[in-house]
């Protein structure tokens, strides 16, 4: 939605008759690239800490879940032939419950992982538009987009977001 209203805008711009346009001040345009804003910013690298903290003991409990499911299976292969038939029936009946149960477990993690992980990239939308806005208005630039198909370097202004983001842990 962004990347029309902003392919839109630079349409109309172009559009513009040239005798208006050389009337004008010349347009300041700035660019965001909201993906390295996730990845640098002081605020993004503190949430990704934060989430690792919060998921690793679920995350640890998973891959020991899913060793057991493992020697559980290999124990079976191995030894499935040798063991008699209601032993061998318990065994793939309790892996049959274990590995469901793992599924489970993981489909519930991946869940809460990516509804955290949306959280806190909201907070950091959030932050990041505010500074957006007083950069804007400091550097009087007259559009700044984001997540755009290509853009030239000269209007990148990400390090100076991830900076104001840095230089102030609340941006009001």
């Amino acid at each position: 939605m962004k990347t029309k209203i902003a392919m839109l805008l630079v349409a109309l711009m172009a559009s513009l008759p040239l005798s208006y346009a050389s009337a004008v001040e010349p347009l300041k345009i700035g660019y965001v690239n909201t993906q390295r804003l996730f990845r640098d910013a002081p605020a993004a690298v503190r949430a990704a800490k934060k989430i690792e903290q919060e998921f690793s003991k679920r995350d640890q409990d998973l891959q020991r879940l899913a060793k057991q499911v493992q020697g559980l299976q290999e124990s079976l292969e191995k030894n499935g032939l040798t063991m008699n038939e209601p032993e061998r029936r318990a065994k793939e009946k309790d892996l049959g419950e274990m590995s469901r149960e793992f599924q489970r477990k993981q489909r519930e993690f991946r869940e809460d992982l990516n509804l955290r992980q949306n959280e806190e990239n909201a907070a950091i939308i959030e932050k990041a538009n505010k500074a957006i806005k007083q950069l804007a208005e400091s550097e009087k630039y007259d559009l700044i987009v984001q997540d755009v198909v290509w853009v030239s370097p000269k209007l990148d202004i990400t390090d100076k977001v991830v900076k104001a983001l840095s230089d102030s842990k609340d941006v009001k």
